[in-house]
């Protein structure tokens, strides 16, 4: 499956201000129309998922913004069905149907550090306990587990233990399923510093769990990881890197050079070493995802 790219880059390169600690989700206040629009030209460049504006609309980061629960919620809920309704115009042309599945819509569940909005889903290292991390997380499933989405994109995860803290939560919501991502500092562990390959292994009992990988790492640490994680479990991997640039959380912006191979060609490598949905992150767009939907469709078709 390929999934989709950068929400935020999209936005931004639309004229969207996110200097915000709601980060693309301010957009769901003051630009809905743009968050429907770059999904849509997503499914567009080929992706076969959206993923919602909800990475950072967590209970806290509203209340921040003078933001209630009751409005707060509504907006987690909007966020899911801008992408619905994107996914609905795109698939209600019957000439976007031809060699595609019906696209899903993955409603984003950032770590604890994006909450925190300085850079600590790079790092981890969370102050606080794992009931805290759950009391955290659950309020904002119990709204996305009923706004309409298929599943769950748990991403940017620095390490091991909010990963089991979310695999845990999810079952107390029996119908949902989800992705675990997490980011990486090298080709072996977690921001954190926990075994790839053991977070894998830890993460193997859980039903709900539908695919398990790497998000918002450099490109050049992928084939590393997917290898680790080929070892250590049998879930299908998940893969969507950014550009290979570095995130400033000082001054909030990304430094240095992307990836010296093309993105679509980097992704056959990926596939080659066993990633079963592959897509975009941070500082990707759709030119990216169109790129990767045909070179894995030139290799499927070879």
């Amino acid at each position: 499956m390929i999934l989709d790219g950068a929400l935020a880059t999209e936005l931004q390169l639309r004229g969207a201000d996110l200097n915000d600690p709601l980060w693309s989700a301010k957009c769901l206040i003051e630009r809905p129309d743009l968050i429907r629009a770059v999904h849509l030209d997503y499914f567009r460049a080929g992706a076969d998922v959206a993923t919602s504006a909800t990475y950072q609309a967590t209970f806290e980061a509203c209340a921040r913004r003078g933001i209630d629960r009751l409005a707060a919620a509504q907006l987690m809920r909007d966020a899911v069905a801008l992408a619905v309704a994107a996914r609905e115009e795109f698939w209600s042309d019957t000439a976007n149907r031809d060699n595609r599945l019906r696209p899903l819509v993955a409603a984003s569940v950032g770590p604890y550090g994006a909450m925190l909005a300085d850079g600590s889903e790079y790092r981890g290292h969370y102050a606080l306990d794992d009931g805290a991390l759950a009391d955290f997380h659950r309020p904002r499933l119990q709204v996305l587990a009923a706004a309409g989405a298929d599943l769950l994109a748990c991403e940017t995860i620095p390490c091991l233990r909010e990963a089991l803290v979310l695999a845990q939560l999810l079952q107390e919501f029996p119908t949902l399923s989800a992705w675990i991502s997490f980011s990486c500092r090298n080709g072996a562990q977690t921001w954190e510093g926990d075994s790839i390959a053991d977070c894998a292994a830890q993460l193997r009992g859980f039903a709900q769990i539908a695919a398990v990988g790497v998000n918002c790492t450099p490109p050049q640490h992928i084939a590393s990881l997917l290898r680790h994680l080929r070892g250590a479990t049998d879930t299908p991997l998940v893969i969507y890197p950014n550009s290979g640039e570095s995130y400033d959380a000082s001054s909030k912006r990304w430094c240095g050079e992307p990836g010296a191979l093309p993105f679509a060609e980097m992704a056959r490598l990926w596939h080659a070493e066993g990633a079963r949905l592959i897509g975009g992150c941070c500082r990707t767009g759709p030119l990216d995802i169109s790129g990767v939907r045909q070179c894995l469709h030139r290799a499927h078709s070879a």
